[in-house]
């Protein structure tokens, strides 16, 4: 049972789907990508919602290409049964050069139903 407290995680105590996401992501590999997401996943980011599997990838196509940046995981936390925050630190040529963005993860069937990312 599941106490209902934050817990903070290392990056190799995330979820197998999760790390599976995040090293997909961080290669550049959409097509690994995807497959971490339910098919009726949502993802905001950038104040876009992006709703169902073709939408996902066809954001995770542009924000592949869109920018060059490295990405480092600073935390990750596990604040519910499902849920979980990976921290990063990303640097690059999008606008302003550096920024920190939660990755916010809502899990459902061992798969990502929700992601929100935000500063």
């Amino acid at each position: 049972m599941y106490d209902n407290k934050s817990r903070t995680s290392t990056p190799d105590t995330l979820p197998e789907v999760i790390t599976r996401y995040l090293t997909a992501h961080r290669a550049h590999d959409t097509a690994t990508a995807i497959t971490a997401f339910t098919r009726e996943a949502t993802v905001v980011d950038d104040g876009n919602t992006y709703e169902g599997i073709e939408a996902i990838g066809k954001w995770l196509h542009r924000s592949a290409t869109e920018f060059t940046y490295t990405i480092h995981l600073t935390s990750a936390q596990q604040t519910d049964a499902t849920r979980y925050i990976a921290t990063h630190h990303l640097e690059g040529n999008f606008p302003g050069g550096t920024i920190d963005l939660r990755y916010q993860f809502t899990l459902r069937d061992g798969l990502i139903e929700r992601l929100v990312i935000d500063p």
